[in-house]
């Protein structure tokens, strides 16, 4: 206890002076919603990262590695490769330039105003409003629940006082107190990824002996999982298995391509004052991205090994099921007080990074997209910092009702909900907004609306995970799901993202373009 006692109160100290140097350096609406647009690279690749990978990817995803094993690496590739290349070559440049050009200091605005359109920002700002503290709950039960494994406290008190400490200072210091403390917090992340990482592969016997014994562990895995696809720790599931589609379209496709979509993560690519800054931060996302999502992946495959060389168990099996909880009892079983201490830190770290960005992009989305654009009809808000405090607010009260209702072992089912919502939403107005003056105001509004609906109908009323968990399909129906294998496991993403890529081409074809100085404002840079 007096190491958790010691670790924290160092780590709350400094998050708060952050918190409050952020505070002490924001004087304009700029300064709270993009630092200025001044962010050092190192910052931004450090921001990016902790914000990206949270306790959804350690907690949520690593349990989910230990139940499907090496299969998940894919997801790790798709981080780097989609999340941090693409993001940042592709979306990144063109996005910073035009946010400049267009003066836009929030995601749904910088499509609003290449569109010229109060309803794209508006509704844009109404789909974050809605759902971003679903994706926000998954992160902080993981912090939640270990909290609830290690100190035992009970799950609603732990959730509540970690929901209180990053309220603070988020409401404080805007996005430059969240830039301050995301540098602080990744560097704790790195620092304890690698040490857990290291020491597990030795427990295992080293990565030879370790992906040996992994593989040797397949006949003990439990008939359910055989039933479904599962052939080992180390193989892909059988390919067109009802596994197969789900890790494939959900897991690894749902987050590693609905991260091009993410609000919050966009949003950043406005903070850098130039491309060259902008192209020194890659390599140092990149990295970050490789020792925190890659290491917990890898780490949660192999806690299997560890736990059957010492009790001749499987970590899927000693959870009973919740599989959120494999990564916070391993830690505690395994290693030495200090670290689990240092580990519950760097969980708060993780949760604390990833939260604060997306209560922001709750408070803006109240203040700067739906209040001005939608309801004022462009004229600006006199207060805008405490209109998104307001926001801020609402958030954090909706994500405590939220994590309170999800069903145990949901992190990362949650996290890929969200990413694949917004995939299919966001994806093709954003791609097209940046790369063709021919697309249309008429075909990115009908783009946003198809991809959010027709997810959220495959999500209803198809996907097996989010239909049987809601219940409104068997109300309706008298059936958890209206389609059979395969397609009730295949991802909303999968089937909306295309449908919103060819409606947005199909309209845009079809109804007049957007205003020529609106056009020629946006790529004025480009």
């Amino acid at each position: 206890m007096f190491y958790l006692v010691t670790f924290t109160l160092i780590y709350l100290v400094v998050t708060v002076y952050l918190g409050y140097l952020g505070y002490r350096r924001t004087t304009t609406v700029s300064d709270y919603l993009l630092a200025g647009r001044q962010v050092h690279p190192l910052t931004m690749a450090l921001s990016y990262g902790s914000t990206y990978v949270s306790t959804a990817a350690i907690i949520g995803f690593g349990g989910v590695s230990a139940l499907y094993g090496f299969s998940m690496s894919w997801l790790a590739f798709l981080n780097i490769m989609i999340g941090v290349w693409v993001a940042f070559v592709v979306f990144g440049k063109r996005t910073r330039k035009m946010g400049k050009a267009l003066d836009a200091h929030t995601f749904p605005e910088l499509l609003g105003r290449r569109y010229n359109s109060r309803f794209i920002q508006g509704f844009s700002g109404l789909v974050i409003f809605v759902f971003m503290p679903v994706y926000t709950a998954a992160i902080l039960i993981g912090i939640a629940r270990f909290i609830e494994v290690y100190m035992n406290i009970p799950f609603t008190t732990a959730l509540l006082g970690f929901l209180l400490i990053t309220a603070c200072y988020v409401l404080w210091g805007g996005l430059k107190g969240i830039l301050y403390t995301s540098v602080f917090q990744g560097i704790i992340m790195i620092v304890s990824m690698i040490i857990i990482g290291i020491t597990t592969y030795v427990m295992a016997g080293g990565v030879v002996n370790a992906h040996k014994a992994l593989t040797e562990l397949a006949p003990l895995v439990p008939q359910a999982l055989k039933e479904i696809g599962h052939r080992g720790f180390t193989s892909m599931p059988a390919a067109g298995s009802s596994l197969w589609w789900f890790i494939i379209t959900t897991m690894i496709m749902g987050v590693g391509i609905g991260v091009l979509g993410q609000p919050q993560l966009n949003v950043r690519f406005m903070t850098l004052k130039s491309d060259r800054d902008l192209n020194r931060s890659i390599p140092f996302t990149a990295l970050f991205i490789l020792f925190t999502t890659g290491i917990a992946f890898a780490v949660g495959a192999l806690t299997n090994v560890v736990f059957y060389n010492t009790y001749t168990e499987l970590s899927i099996q000693s959870v009973q099921g919740n599989v959120d909880k494999i990564i916070p009892l391993y830690v505690d079983r395994f290693y030495p007080q200090w670290f689990v201490a240092l580990f519950l830190v760097t969980l708060m770290a993780a949760a604390m990074s990833a939260s604060s960005a997306q209560f922001l992009a709750t408070g803006s989305s109240l203040s700067r997209d739906i209040l001005e654009q939608a309801l004022l009809r462009g004229r600006s808000v006199a207060e805008t910092t405490i209109v998104t405090r307001i926001g801020i607010v609402f958030g954090i009260f909706a994500t405590l009702i939220i994590g309170l209702l999800l069903p145990e072992g949901v992190v990362a089912v949650a996290t890929a909900f969200f990413f694949g919502l917004c995939g299919a939403t966001f994806i093709p107005s954003y791609l097209f907004a940046l790369y063709w003056k021919g697309g249309t105001k008429t075909g990115a509004k009908a783009s946003i609306v198809c991809g959010l609906f027709l997810s959220l109908l495959w999500m209803l009323f198809f996907h097996e995970y989010e239909s049987k968990a809601i219940g409104l399909c068997r109300w309706i129906f008298k059936c958890d799901t209206l389609a059979g294998l395969p397609w009730n496991m295949i991802d909303p993403q999968v089937i909306a993202l295309p449908v919103s890529f060819l409606v947005f081409l199909f309209v845009s074809l079809l109804t007049s373009p957007v205003e020529e100085e609106t056009v020629r404002k946006a790529f004025k840079h480009i």
